[in-house]
């Protein structure tokens, strides 16, 4: 848990758990899913406390400002000592929402939806994603 004064971006986004592997952490870098003030950063990148990071795991979207080092892996509670969430909660209710999309059952037995019933099965997902965002 000790604070050092060097530490890389990668090895420091697996520490405070934004990743699950540091491998995920590097190659999320080298993809240009993590940036500061708009910029790709390298996985070798020098992490400095006071900074804000945007990064991004799948759908998700997180903004980050660095308040510590921390160049190990702690418990969840731990780690959130050392950085501060500053996503929009606009951004955060969007991704939550996600999840209770509703879920299109079809009757047991009626086989694979013929192109017409997927078309209508996306026009019903498409109008309710746009009643949601409004």
């Amino acid at each position: 848990m000790a604070a050092t004064e060097k530490l890389r971006i990668d090895k420091y986004l697996w520490a405070i758990r934004i990743f699950k592997t540091r491998s995920l952490a590097t190659e999320a870098c080298k993809a240009g899913r993590v940036k500061l003030n708009g910029q790709n950063v390298k996985p070798s990148y020098i992490v400095k406390v006071g900074e804000t990071y945007a990064v991004q795991k799948g759908i998700e979207r997180k903004v980050i400002l660095v308040t510590g080092l921390l160049e190990r892996r702690v418990d969840a509670k731990t780690a959130v000592q050392f950085y501060e969430d500053r996503t929009p909660v606009e951004e955060t209710y969007a991704y939550k929402s996600t999840f209770h999309a509703p879920v299109l059952k079809r009757d047991r037995g009626t086989g694979r939806p013929t192109k017409k019933d997927r078309r209508e099965i996306d026009d019903l997902k498409s109008d309710w994603w746009e009643d949601e965002k409004s």
